[in-house]
């Protein structure tokens, strides 16, 4: 977050490949003493020496900045907080140096606790009518993504040489999906009625459906889909293979998330939308418009640009409904999501449902001091008939702060002056004085007194303030 746990990241890594603090400080041209103090935070690095870490260790700087040991801080400290647990309180530091020190045991730790969260609620009567036991088939799909970094080259890869094959600019590209379904499979695309269902594929008559309530851009990002259902399915495959689903449940979504993502790929190349990101300014709806696209396609694409060599800025992506229920999220930018529970009711992305249709942006300050500006933006979904109401999202984009210059949205606001303090959730977070507060902090004791009220729900004493 605020203070990178970079010495802890260096001694880690170290580690892992068997190194001595010698050994590694003979290939960075650096005394064995400068590395322990660096290992120890102690001693700041330089631009050139975190390039040849980098390098000798073999990792992007983007491991080096500890953004994998922040998330899981993170994680942990909302797992220990958890106050069905009766657990003893853990220091920061301890969760800190856990989180640096012995990534493989803190997943451990976070795993045992999904596992021990699944088996409390199925004991307490959360099952299927059936009878089987609800496995959280949607955790296990957002952990494969998020230990991806939202980024798959194998997709990439088979993105590129279809792209290549149907060789048509982002306004000719519905066109030439479309026919390359009818030349090379057989396949017609008609759009109507139907019932139940946005898209229909029958391959006894060679037809794909499409609603008629789909909008132009959905209909192209479906026929994406298809065409990349009959001609990259190894691709997934392959991709699926390096980490197995547990269960015939969470492999069919995992499967369905790459073929999106594999679709988004073909519809908004990796180099052609990374080039027009730059030029535009991350302007989400000018770059909607130049691919034919969403502005949730195109938020969705924007976090995955992580390519080794030519990444783009590390967004964090987010879709929310109006019970603050999460659909979607992809952890970049080093964000540190609450895993279970409600999000600080003061961050954009719950007041953009004040405004419909209207983007929103704001400077969001975590209670460490890590900024990021965010923006945020409803969108609405085709009601299926009269009187039902219409799904409605937030989508909501964010970057650290530093890759303000680089975004559009940031133009005319006062970076300092904006910031606005929110917290993980209300029960982790330690602000004080907050009128937005739902629950009192896990950590903190309550300070009761009925002779005076304040504009907090709970008054508290921070532990440890002077």
């Amino acid at each position: 977050m605020a203070k990178p746990l970079i010495g802890r990241t260096v001694r880690r890594l170290r580690q892992e490949r068997d190194l001595t603090q010698q050994a590694l400080a003979s290939r960075l041209g650096i005394s064995a003493s400068y590395l322990n103090l660096i290992e120890h935070d102690q001693r700041g690095i330089t631009a050139s020496l975190l390039i040849r870490l980098a390098e000798t260790l073999r990792v992007d700087l983007a491991t080096l900045s500890g953004t994998t040991e922040r998330q899981i801080e993170a994680q942990l400290r909302e797992t220990f907080g958890d106050p069905l647990l009766n657990a003893e309180t853990v220091p920061d530091a301890e969760v800190a140096a856990l989180a640096a020190g012995s990534p493989a045991a803190a997943r451990a730790v976070l795993a045992l606790y999904r596992a021990w969260r699944v088996a409390r609620e199925d004991s307490g009567g959360i099952a299927l009518p059936s009878g089987r036991r609800l496995l959280l088939p949607t955790e296990e799909t957002r952990d494969f993504f998020n230990d991806h970094a939202n980024h798959f080259p194998k997709l990439e890869q088979a993105a590129e040489a279809l792209g290549a094959e149907l060789a048509a600019t982002p306004s000719e590209m519905n066109h030439a999906v479309a026919e390359r379904l009818r030349r090379r499979h057989g396949l017609t695309v008609t759009v109507g009625p139907l019932e139940g269902a946005l898209r229909r594929y029958d391959a006894t008559a060679r037809s794909l459906q499409l609603s008629e309530m789909l909008p132009r851009e959905s209909r192209g990002f479906h026929m994406a889909f298809q065409l990349a259902l009959l001609e990259a399915r190894e691709a997934v495959e392959a991709t699926m293979a390096d980490r197995p689903a547990s269960s015939p449940e969470a492999a069919a979504l995992i499967r369905i998330g790459l073929l999106n993502y594999l679709a988004a790929a073909l519809l908004m190349p990796y180099a052609v939308f990374l080039a027009a990101a730059r030029t535009l300014r991350h302007d989400v709806d000018a770059l909607a418009a130049r691919f034919g696209v969403s502005f949730e396609q195109a938020c969705h694409r924007l976090s995955s640009l992580q390519r080794t060599g030519a990444r783009g800025v590390p967004f964090f992506f987010l879709r929310v409904d109006p019970a603050g229920n999460v659909s979607k999220r992809f952890a970049g930018a080093g964000f540190p999501f609450a895993r279970y529970g409600g999000s600080c009711p003061r961050w954009v992305v719950h007041t953009a449902f004040a405004t419909p249709g209207m983007l929103r942006v704001q400077v969001a300050q975590l209670p460490d001091g890590a900024a990021f500006l965010c923006f945020a933006r409803t969108v609405t979904g085709a009601a299926s008939r009269w009187g039902e109401p219409p799904p409605v999202h937030v989508i909501a984009m964010g970057a650290p702060v530093s890759a303000a210059p680089d975004i559009a949205y940031a133009d005319g606001i006062d970076l300092d002056r904006a910031a606005v303090g929110i917290g993980l959730s209300c029960r982790l977070c330690d602000r004080q004085d907050c009128r937005s507060r739902a629950f009192p902090p896990l950590e903190h004791r309550l300070s009761l007194d009925p002779h005076m009220a304040s504009a907090s729900p709970f008054r508290f004493e921070v532990r440890g303030a002077g």
